[in-house]
């Protein structure tokens, strides 16, 4: 070895983690996990692959892209994919568990404020200042997950499309990321170069961080290995654990329950959420409002409110509409504790599906990494996600800018835009803070939420928002 080739070599790998350690860690990312997907997916790179180096960047990307093709919210099924890489089925629960529980707690204590006492100012001017670094979190994911997955011009392209399929054309999100999957699948198989998963031997704060550099490194774990025994006991028991709970509410309580028809209600939507919350929210609202009263109209707002406010996946949104049907129409127990059963009930039969689409999927996922047909289709995916993501970053910037948005359409052409006059001067203030703390004085993502919600709460005292 050559003198001038050390360096390159010379990149150590983390030292095991422990189970305490991560827990530690994913409680860490679980409490910053605002802004939906896009700020999530930020948060779990910035602390997973470029700070504590566990996983490299094409195996975090390989598992999100796996994720985005899942119905369910695709950060908490990322958090499960890595948590069981770094640390088998255990792992994998507690990062999943946890990714959930801030916003679990921080709904159901909003949704108790909501119907004790209504809306309080000074919680929602706590939740204005954070949507404002929420947003600077979210452009910063978009610029560092473009800078790594658009190599080349197909790449872009492939990104390019996906942006204008989904913010122009309002186009199905499972489309547009199985289309992307088809060309990159035919690409790779044909052995194309832009297709192909390069490499990178620069650590946290270079350009990429390798995977070999990292602490899971290139192999296959032994627990990642699928064999049919772990497969049926993952099915049995997930299954299980979802479906009993509701075969005996059904049993129990019968069909027209309100507990029975919120257990069949959200289960049915945990199959359906392709592309996140906001593909299925109006839906859910169309139902909960339409068909089984449980909520009105502008209740179903406020919730989305709670949910895109607090931490954790905005799917959370549907705790508050089991709270609130349990809370109207459940008898023979106080409306509070009806309502707490109903959003934790709505919570379980919406998430436990996605441990069981993990544990039974990611084995297979990551034995097809060296697969060049498969690399190629998730390659392509993940410059859809790209996509996906800017045209997230996009839609929260409009509704955490602008007071009011219109919907245009002509032809196939469908967009929101946001009503200039409705400008909101202090949110774009504290964003532009916050942007400048992220990008200029490098401050971190704890301390800039922190600066924002104070300063959220200070408008709020001094009688300016």
């Amino acid at each position: 070895m050559t003198a001038a080739a050390a360096p390159a070599a010379a990149v150590a790998r983390p030292a095991q983690a422990t189970l305490g350690e991560a827990f530690r860690v994913w409680a860490k990312i679980a409490l910053l996990s605002f802004g939906g997907p896009a700020g999530q997916i930020a948060v779990m790179h910035r602390v997973l692959v470029e700070e504590k180096r566990w996983i490299g960047e094409h195996r975090f990307l390989h598992a999100l892209n796996y994720c985005m093709l899942l119905p369910g919210p695709e950060a908490q099924q990322l958090a499960t994919y890595i948590g069981w890489l770094l640390h088998k089925r255990r792992g994998g629960v507690m990062a999943g568990l946890l990714f959930i529980l801030p916003g679990v707690v921080s709904i159901m204590a909003l949704s108790w404020i909501y119907v004790l006492y209504g809306r309080l100012g000074i919680i929602a001017a706590l939740f204005f200042g954070l949507k404002a670094a929420v947003l600077a979190i979210v452009v910063q994911a978009v610029l560092r997950i473009a800078g790594r997955a658009l190599k080349n011009p197909v790449m872009i392209a492939i990104a390019a499309t996906a942006f204008v399929a989904l913010f122009l054309f309002s186009a199905p999100f499972p489309l547009v990321v199985v289309g992307a999957g088809v060309i990159g699948f035919v690409g790779g198989r044909r052995g194309v170069p832009a297709f192909a998963v390069g490499g990178g031997h620069k650590a946290a704060g270079g350009a990429i961080v390798a995977d070999e550099d990292t602490l899971l490194g290139e192999e296959l774990p032994a627990h990642a290995t699928p064999t049919l025994a772990r497969t049926l006991v993952d099915a049995l028991v997930w299954l299980a654990l979802w479906l009993v709970p509701v075969a005996l509410l059904l049993v129990l309580l019968g069909r027209d329950d309100v507990f029975s028809q919120i257990a069949l209600f959200f289960s049915s939507m945990a199959m359906v959420t392709f592309g996140g919350a906001y593909a299925v929210l109006s839906y859910v609202a169309q139902e909960a409002v339409q068909t089984y009263h449980w909520l009105q109209p502008r209740e179903m707002l406020d919730g989305l409110g709670m949910a895109e406010t607090t931490p954790g996946p905005l799917i959370m949104v549907l705790q508050f509409v089991g709270f609130l049907g349990a809370y109207r129409e459940a008898t023979g127990m106080s409306p509070l504790l009806a309502g707490t059963l109903g959003g934790l009930l709505a919570t379980w039969v919406t998430f436990a599906p996605c441990f069981l689409w993990i544990f039974l999927g990611a084995p297979f996922i990551e034995r097809m990494r060296s697969n060049r047909a498969m690399a190629g289709a998730l390659s392509a995916i993940t410059a859809a996600v790209v996509g996906v993501i800017l045209n997230l970053a996009i839609w929260f910037a409009f509704h955490t800018l602008f007071r009011q948005t219109v919907r245009l359409t002509a032809g196939p052409l469908a967009v929101d835009l946001p009503r200039v006059a409705s400008i909101d001067l202090w949110a774009s203030l504290l964003c532009l803070a916050a942007v400048v703390a992220m990008f200029r004085w490098k401050a971190g993502a704890f301390t800039t939420l922190a600066m924002t919600s104070a300063a959220g709460i200070a408008l709020h005292l001094f009688g300016m928002i």
